[in-house]
Protein backbone atom coordinates (compact mmCIF):
# COMPACT_ATOMS: atom_id res chain seq x y z
CA UNK A 1 0.00 0.00 0.00
CA UNK A 2 2.71 2.39 0.17
CA UNK A 3 2.21 3.79 -3.36
CA UNK A 4 -0.96 5.33 -1.58
CA UNK A 5 -1.53 8.15 0.44
CA UNK A 6 -3.27 6.26 2.97
CA UNK A 7 -3.13 3.45 5.43
CA UNK A 8 -5.92 0.81 4.98
CA UNK A 9 -7.19 -1.89 7.30
CA UNK A 10 -9.60 -4.64 6.64
CA UNK A 11 -12.28 -4.80 8.88
CA UNK A 12 -14.73 -7.34 6.91
CA UNK A 13 -15.11 -8.80 2.99
CA UNK A 14 -15.87 -5.38 1.95
CA UNK A 15 -15.44 -2.39 4.90
CA UNK A 16 -11.90 -1.12 5.08
CA UNK A 17 -10.51 1.81 7.48
CA UNK A 18 -8.60 4.17 5.38
CA UNK A 19 -6.23 6.65 7.35
CA UNK A 20 -5.01 10.08 5.25
CA UNK A 21 -2.34 11.51 7.67
CA UNK A 22 -3.09 15.39 8.36
CA UNK A 23 1.14 15.43 7.04
CA UNK A 24 -0.36 13.98 3.41
CA UNK A 25 1.11 15.78 0.28
CA UNK A 26 -2.04 17.59 -1.08
CA UNK A 27 -0.06 16.27 -4.47
CA UNK A 28 -0.52 13.09 -3.94
CA UNK A 29 -4.52 13.39 -3.28
CA UNK A 30 -5.33 13.06 -6.87
CA UNK A 31 -8.71 12.55 -9.13
CA UNK A 32 -9.62 9.21 -9.22
CA UNK A 33 -12.38 6.89 -9.97
CA UNK A 34 -13.13 2.93 -8.09
CA UNK A 35 -14.99 0.40 -9.82
CA UNK A 36 -17.27 -0.27 -7.48
CA UNK A 37 -20.43 1.91 -5.91
CA UNK A 38 -18.82 2.65 -1.98
CA UNK A 39 -20.28 4.15 1.16
CA UNK A 40 -17.69 6.27 2.82
CA UNK A 41 -18.83 7.06 6.60
CA UNK A 42 -16.39 9.81 8.06
CA UNK A 43 -14.98 8.52 11.58
CA UNK A 44 -12.44 11.64 12.73
CA UNK A 45 -11.45 14.71 10.49
CA UNK A 46 -11.73 18.13 10.76
CA UNK A 47 -11.72 20.73 7.74
CA UNK A 48 -11.50 17.75 4.78
CA UNK A 49 -13.18 17.91 1.95
CA UNK A 50 -15.11 15.31 -0.79
CA UNK A 51 -15.11 17.29 -4.44
CA UNK A 52 -17.24 15.06 -6.92
CA UNK A 53 -16.75 15.88 -10.62
CA UNK A 54 -18.25 19.03 -12.07
CA UNK A 55 -19.54 20.13 -8.20
CA UNK A 56 -17.95 22.10 -5.56
CA UNK A 57 -16.42 20.42 -3.15
CA UNK A 58 -18.80 19.22 0.17
CA UNK A 59 -17.21 19.53 3.82
CA UNK A 60 -16.63 16.26 5.11
CA UNK A 61 -19.03 15.60 8.79
CA UNK A 62 -17.89 13.15 11.70
CA UNK A 63 -20.85 10.80 11.58
CA UNK A 64 -22.22 11.19 8.20
CA UNK A 65 -22.06 8.77 5.37
CA UNK A 66 -21.30 9.84 1.63
CA UNK A 67 -22.39 7.86 -1.80
CA UNK A 68 -19.78 7.77 -4.29
CA UNK A 69 -20.90 6.01 -7.48
CA UNK A 70 -18.89 3.83 -9.33
CA UNK A 71 -16.57 4.98 -11.91
CA UNK A 72 -17.14 9.21 -11.16
CA UNK A 73 -14.12 10.98 -10.49
CA UNK A 74 -13.93 12.73 -7.22
CA UNK A 75 -10.96 13.51 -4.47
CA UNK A 76 -10.24 14.45 -1.24
CA UNK A 77 -9.23 17.94 -0.47
CA UNK A 78 -6.86 18.32 2.66
CA UNK A 79 -7.82 19.12 6.29
CA UNK A 80 -6.42 20.30 9.32
CA UNK A 81 -6.01 16.51 11.00
CA UNK A 82 -5.86 13.18 10.12
CA UNK A 83 -8.90 11.96 8.38
CA UNK A 84 -10.10 8.43 9.23
CA UNK A 85 -12.75 6.88 6.60
CA UNK A 86 -14.99 3.64 7.21
CA UNK A 87 -15.50 3.00 3.14
CA UNK A 88 -17.73 0.03 2.26
CA UNK A 89 -17.36 -1.79 -1.42
CA UNK A 90 -21.20 -2.10 -2.33
CA UNK A 91 -21.88 -4.81 -5.03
Amino acid sequence: MSDFPFKQVKIKENIVHRTFKMSVDTSELVWHMDREDRMVKVLEGHSWYLQMDNELPTKLIEGKRYFIPKMSFHRIIKGTSNLILEIQMLT
